[in-house]
Parts: structure tokens; sequence; C-alpha cells
């Protein structure tokens, strides 16, 4: 049965490759042309790809771990012993960026592009990526060189040392991604003029005026509109793309920024990171709890035990989606309400929102399943019924 299931789950991810190879190579030479404003069309295809993708990854991962390419990995991994995680985890990253390269320029670059939703040439979005696979294999190397520490060093309880050595980098990470990662695909100016004015005085009132807040060029990338709140302490900034800049009023800016201050206010990446935090050490657990004893002491100082370690931490992040994606939705509402508190307009909030839906092509009212198991933000139909009972109080 074990082999059968291996098999077909190598059978699965490796067709699904073959296809979107085929789609990517003939959308490389003969780009499709830009289809009509169908938002209900590309809310669709979103999902489609979104549900298939995910499949894949779980049964990806799982179907190589216990499958004779990891073993074949885990041989040819060379080296001492500290540095051979790291020596894996950097080749298996590239390998799998390659493997995914055509699957996301379909899903990623051409999908974007066939609805006139991007104006980046394909050349550009290859240099995104090859940025994005060398970083990647970098923090992969980092990482698992750490991992394969404590494992190595503590089979039997490397869930305690491992979570305890996550923490940092967590934190870590939030101070060297909005000063060293992001300007590596885009430019971050301040924002000026008179908008800048009333910006600061919306995040004076809430001790927070010192605040960086950005002009980011999205333009580079796509024509949606977007904004978010980035980093820790002083690196703390709140970003707006220029393509919202450029077309939303400057009553409805205040409100998306009031958002982001929301989540600023509140340190809700101080809590990203606490849940981060809590969650790894649960999957540390159930994967050292369903990876026999036996195992582990055969394969301690063998890559080959934290890939499968890795898949099994991977497959249990997916039962646990739901609950991560709900907190996402609860600090979406909260970031909502503060907005509406700040800015006392729950009108220009409602025309952001439609405003976001038209210029995203965003799923405005997508199937509970879906909001269930993949949105991250509650559904633009809610959040502007909201609003729009709040307009009536």
């Amino acid at each position: 049965m074990r082999q059968l299931l291996l098999g077909l789950g190598t059978g699965y991810a490796a067709a699904y490759a073959l296809v979107r190879t085929i789609e990517s190579v003939r959308d490389w030479r003969d780009p499709s042309p830009a289809r009509s404003k169908d938002a209900a069309a590309y809310a669709r295809t979103r999902r489609a790809f979104e549900v298939a993708d995910t499949v894949r990854g779980t049964v990806a991962i799982l179907a190589f771990a216990y499958g004779p390419l990891a073993r074949g990995v885990d041989r040819a991994a060379c080296g001492p012993v500290w540095l051979r995680p790291a020596f894996c985890a950097a080749t298996l990253s590239v390998a799998s960026a390659l493997i995914d390269l055509p699957t996301s320029f379909v899903q990623e670059y051409a999908l974007e592009r066939r609805f006139d939703l991007s104006e980046q040439t394909p050349q550009s979005w290859l240099g995104d990526y090859a940025k994005s696979t060398g970083i990647a294999a970098a923090v992969a190397a980092i990482v698992a060189t750490l991992f394969g520490a404590a494992v190595r060093r503590a089979p039997r309880t490397w869930p305690l040392p491992a979570a305890l050595g996550a923490l940092p980098l967590f934190v870590l990470s939030g101070l060297i991604v909005p000063l060293y990662v992001l300007p590596l695909f885009n430019k971050f100016e301040p924002i000026t003029g008179t908008l800048e004015v009333r910006l600061r005085k919306l995040a004076a009132r809430f001790g927070v005026g010192d605040a960086e807040i950005l002009r980011m060029d999205m333009s580079r990338q796509t024509r949606k509109a977007n904004a978010f709140v980035t980093g820790l302490g002083h690196t703390h900034r709140i970003v707006l793309g220029d393509t919202l800049l450029e077309a939303f009023p400057e009553d409805e800016i205040e409100f998306v920024v009031a958002h982001e201050l929301g989540h600023y206010v509140t340190k809700d990446t101080w809590r990203s990171i606490a849940l981060g935090e809590a969650l790894t050490t649960a999957l540390f657990l159930v994967a050292n709890a369903v990876t026999p004893g036996s195992e582990r002491d055969e394969l301690r100082d063998r890559p080959l035990l934290l890939i499968r370690i890795y898949a099994a931490m991977l497959a249990t992040a997916q039962v646990l989606r739901p609950l991560l994606l709900a907190f996402s939705r609860s600090r979406e509402w909260a970031a909502d309400r503060f907005a509406l508190a700040a800015t006392d307009d729950a009108a220009a909030g409602a025309r952001a929102f439609r405003r976001l839906r038209d210029q995203n092509f965003s799923d405005e009212d997508p199937p509970p399943w879906y909001e269930l198991f993949f949105a991250s933000h509650p559904s633009l139909r809610a959040r502007i019924g909201a609003l729009a009972l709040d307009e009536d109080r």
C-alpha cells in the first residue's frame, strides 16, 4: 500500500508539472491575449490553481521524503556531518524552484497578464524569481544547519531546543526583511506633500507619528492596489503601493492607512511572531511524535531524517491551516474597526473596499469552503456590509 501511495503521489506531482511546463512554453512563445475584464473568471481560475497547487505541494513532499529520490540526495550529501543539512537544504531549495518554475510562470505571471493585471515583462519576472530562489536557498541552508544540530544532539528531545532557536530567527527576519530583502525587488520612497501631512496627523494621534509611511513602486509587478505593514521597532514601515496612491482619493487612502495603523498600533507583527513560535513548536512536537524512535536513531546524523521531519511538519500544517487563517481574518476585522474609529468615515472605507475589489479583480464573496481553507482576509462583501451598517446608524 505504501508503495502504491508513493507511486500515485509521484505520478500526480509529475503530471501536474508536465502540464504546467507545456502551458508555460506555449505562453512564452505566444503569449495569450488579454481577456475582457472578467473578475469572476479570474477568481475561479485563481481558486482552482490554489487548490491544485496546495494538494500537489503536500503530496509531492511526502512522496519525495519517503521515496528513492530523498535517499539518493541523502547519499549524495558530502562534507562534515554538521554541514550536510545545509548542502541538502540549499540543493533541494534550488531544485524545487527550478521544477516549480513552469508552474509559477503560469500561475503567477501568465494568469496576471492574461487578465491585464500586470505589465511586467517575462525577463523582469524571471529576475525576481531568481532573486527569490537565491534568498530562499540561503535561508534554507542556515535554518537546516541549526535544525540539524538540534536533532543530532538531542534525537529524542530536539523539539525543545529547536523551538527555542526558532524565536530569535522570527525576530531577526522581522528586522532584516524590510531593510535588506524587500529593496531587492522594489523601490521605497517617503510619501510627501499634503497627503504625507494628513497621514502624519492621523498617525500622531496614536503616538506613532514617526512611523515610516512609504511609497512602493508596485506597478513594476502588478496593476493591483495594496498596502501592508512590515518590520519591527525602528524598521516598522507602513507601505502603500503606487498603484493605490494613484487610483484612490485621499479620504480613501486615509482609511487604508488607518487600517494599516491598526496592525501597527495593536502590535500585530508581534502577535504573528508569537503565533509562528507556537505553531512551530506544535509542528516540531507532532513531527517528533510520528517519527519512530528507531528511525530517529538510525538516521540521526543523516539529512534524510530532516527531510522526513519537514514532510511531517508540512502535512500537519495543512491540517492547522483553518485555525491560522481564522486568526488572520480576526486581525483584519480588528484593523477595520480601528480604521473606522480613527477616521469616523465608514463611507470612505466602503468606497475604498469597492475600489480595491474592482481594481484587483478580488473575489468579493468566495465560497465558504475557500474562505475557511485559503482566505487570510474576510470577504469584501462582508467588510463592505459591516461599514454600510455603520453608515446607517
